[in-house]
């Protein structure tokens, strides 16, 4: 049970931290290293979080500008 709630606080904590960058690379390469390290977290496809991570953060960060 502890385990599971260190690993909810550690995605949150990376979540939080991804919407950075001013542009689209580094929107892209934060979001992706970040869905990277939830894969970890969560013992999931590492190349899925990059992806879903890189594609999430670019599409937040274009969509609210002002909360990047």
């Amino acid at each position: 049970m502890r385990r599971h709630m260190l690993k909810l606080v550690a995605v949150g904590a990376l979540a939080f931290t991804a919407g950075c960058g001013d542009t689209a690379v580094e929107q892209a390469l934060m979001g992706g290293g970040a869905g990277a390290a939830t894969s970890l977290l969560l013992d999931g496809d590492l190349t899925t979080g990059v992806v879903v991570g890189a594609a999430a953060n670019v599409a937040y960060c274009q969509k609210y500008p002002t909360r990047c």
